[in-house]
């Protein structure tokens, strides 16, 4: 009988591991992030590899391990998206059947005209753009006229880009509030997002405090049951922030970087408690797969397996690892949106089967099935849980 006591769950933002059998539909033609940056000499992934990361199916871009020490399989996506969004809400069990809305032209000048009466600011720019190229072409306009930088990207994203001596962070912030508020129903993006920046032209840089104000789960999610029955919901990096706050117990904030991430985490690992510690990793989304720099991302996969050892050291009998993504993208891919992709799970720890090959399942939220399994919670979802194939 399983007796687990903490489990951690960690997302490798972006980490497919080749398309969907809808990728096309999505606007893709085969992608494979994981074989994208296995083709760099930057990939170095032992500690993966030893786990089955390269046993799962379909996955052919390495050789399998002999006797893989954990238990592996391929999960495909349920929900209508490629998106951070939609793909950790169906990790947390819930499936959503409908796009979250994009804006490739822009958002319509009626939304803009009342956001501008409710800022008292004019807005700039209102299209799809880099985060850095963006602050480079309208910040010295922003800086003379106060007027607010606000941009989209192929996700579901509202940003809201301002100089911190134009614009004071708090304040900044509180116009994203009032964005958030007024884009819900149709307009419902996935995430407002803020983006302070400092600096002078041309050498403004963005900074830390970065802020996303997420639209809710519409429904409950495995974090607001597990939170509700006492047990422990601890977010690392944005995932308070994806899951507007709602289900976790305690936020260790926003990551500087992958590493600080996994530093967080090991932090976690010295404390005693019941439940889950959510962790998402999104350098290798932000930084490389979105800028389509296939060697950053390889050396990224290299670091992360590096501090996945240091993890796998301190795991006490009790405790619970699961590995997997939210969605790809793939660094060779055309353009610069994510790619429609299976992603991989991974699942290890003292008390399980080594080498069990949980095949492909139809949905992410086969994780959220099996949190509750383990933690003996009542929880509604079209996932399944794969606890008693592994123990």
């Amino acid at each position: 009988m399983q007796n687990f006591k903490r489990v951690f769950l960690i997302v490798l933002d972006s980490f497919g591991i080749g398309g969907a059998s809808d990728a096309k539909l999505f606007g893709d033609d085969n992608p494979n992030t994981l074989a994208s940056c296995a083709s760099s000499t930057k990939f170095s992934v032992p500690n993966l590899a030893k786990l089955g990361l390269f046993n799962i199916d379909g996955v052919n871009c390495c050789p399998a391990e002999k006797n893989p020490q954990g238990a592996f399989g391929r999960l495909i996506e349920a929900s209508a998206g490629k998106d951070t969004t939609i793909g950790h809400w169906e990790i947390a069990g819930v499936i959503s059947n409908r796009p979250l809305p994009t804006y490739p032209e822009g958002f319509p000048p009626d939304v803009i005209a009342a956001l501008e009466k409710s800022f008292g600011r004019k807005i700039l720019c209102n299209k799809p753009y880099s985060g850095t190229q963006v602050i480079h072409d309208f910040g010295r306009e922003h800086v003379e006229t106060g007027a607010l930088i606000v941009y989209t990207s192929a996700d579901s994203v509202f940003q809201i880009a301002a100089h911190e001596d134009v614009v004071p962070v708090d304040e900044l912030y509180d116009y994203c509030r009032t964005a958030r508020k007024f884009l819900r129903g149709t307009h419902g993006v996935g995430r407002v997002i803020a983006r302070p920046f400092v600096g002078e032209y041309p050498n403004y840089e963005r900074t830390s405090r970065r802020h996303d104000f997420s639209l809710e789960p519409p429904a409950e999610t495995i974090l607001d049951t597990l939170k509700k029955n006492n047990l422990a919901s601890i977010g690392v990096g944005k995932i308070s922030d994806i899951f507007a706050a709602r289900g976790i117990t305690r936020s260790l904030g926003v990551n500087e970087d992958n590493r600080d991430g996994m530093s967080k985490t090991l932090r976690v690992m010295d404390e005693d408690f019941r439940g889950l510690c959510f962790v998402n990793l999104v350098d290798f989304d932000m930084k490389f797969g979105h800028r389509r720099d296939v060697d950053g991302y390889a050396q990224a996969l290299t670091d992360f397996d590096v501090d996945l050892g240091k993890f796998l050291s301190k795991m006490r009998t009790d405790d619970l690892l699961m590995m997997t993504a939210d969605h790809g993208c793939d660094p060779k891919a055309h353009g610069t949106d994510h790619t429609r992709e299976n992603v991989p799970l991974i699942v290890c720890g003292e008390q399980i089967q080594s080498g069990v090959n949980l095949g492909t399942r139809r949905t992410f939220a086969d994780i959220a099935a099996t949190l509750a399994e383990i933690f003996n919670v009542d929880f509604e979802t079209r996932g399944e849980s794969f606890l008693r194939a592994i123990i």
